[in-house]
């Protein structure tokens, strides 16, 4: 076992002094990197190449390095099983609520877009405000957890609405009409929302500052930017395409913008034929 790990290049001096108990041999190996880094990552996993090789040894690698190593491939293989799932499961809902199935795709791609957003400015802010040299490996899976939650919370918020007026005016009308009604309770919500995760950033622990901003800027972007222009505008754009394959708004909707009050002045009436 001593002559394995010494084909791992960079380890320290290997003690093999202690002396077995119950049939079991420690061996401790000095490591110089920094534990939770990419190197010593990758340390490990050539130790454990090596010792694995030794037959009959059934020799097991731990330490802080190995530790960090481990959760990090805990955290990789829950993203990879808990997204999809997360995200189909709210697929369905959505299909039952809304009786449609491009608006669930739809919806479910803004807060995928939003979610990738606030991880992107996060790392700003962790890298050039807090110093964070690197994220926990499991921040990113309770972040999406949450903003898939609020950001659908506030979507079905305003797509329920904009169903609603829609058998009345059209999806277009009922569009603006949905966002001039639910503006104000989705935006003070979202910002009380957003202060008080923000406030996680303020505790000295690196795990939940991360959560903290990084969701806090994830509820802003919903707010403010996705629900408020990215859905609305997509609902303007597609019309009643948006509802398919209901049959919900098949005809002609129209949108009518006031002019500004003065003399001579009236309103500019848009039509747009839907299939």
């Amino acid at each position: 076992m001593v002559a394995a790990l010494g084909t791992v290049d960079g380890l320290g001096a290997v003690n093999a002094q202690t002396p077995p108990v119950g049939g079991v041999k420690y061996i401790e190996v000095a490591q110089s990197l920094d534990p939770a880094s990419d190197a010593a990552a990758d340390q490990v996993r050539a130790v454990r190449t090596a010792v694995h090789d030794v037959s009959g040894a059934d020799a097991l690698v731990g330490g802080s390095a190995a530790l960090f190593l481990d959760t990090s491939e805990a955290a990789h293989r829950d993203n990879t099983v808990i997204i999809p799932i997360v995200l189909v499961v709210v697929m369905l809902i959505l299909m039952i609520l809304l009786r449609a199935l491009l608006a669930p795709v739809v919806l479910i791609l803004t807060v995928i877009l939003s979610f990738g957003a606030a991880l992107g400015l996060a790392a700003l802010i962790f890298k050039y405000v807090y110093g964070f040299d690197m994220a926990d490996s499991g921040y990113p899976l309770f972040v999406f957890v949450f903003l898939v939650a609020l950001g659908i919370d506030y979507n079905i918020f305003l797509m329920t609405r904009v169903r609603e007026e829609t058998q009345k005016a059209g999806t277009r009308r009922g569009s603006l009409i949905a966002l001039s009604s639910t503006g104000g309770v989705i935006t003070s919500a979202g910002l009380v929302l957003a202060a008080t995760f923000a406030v996680l950033g303020t505790i000295p622990l690196v795990f939940l500052a991360e959560i903290g901003t990084a969701i806090a800027l994830g509820v802003i972007l919903d707010t403010m930017i996705v629900r408020a222009i990215l859905v609305t505008a997509l609902n303007l754009d597609l019309g009643g395409r948006i509802w398919w394959p209901s049959r919900l708004d098949r005809g002609t909707t129209a949108v009518t913008v006031p002019a500004p009050a003065g003399p001579g002045s009236s309103a500019v009436e848009d039509e747009t034929s839907t299939v």
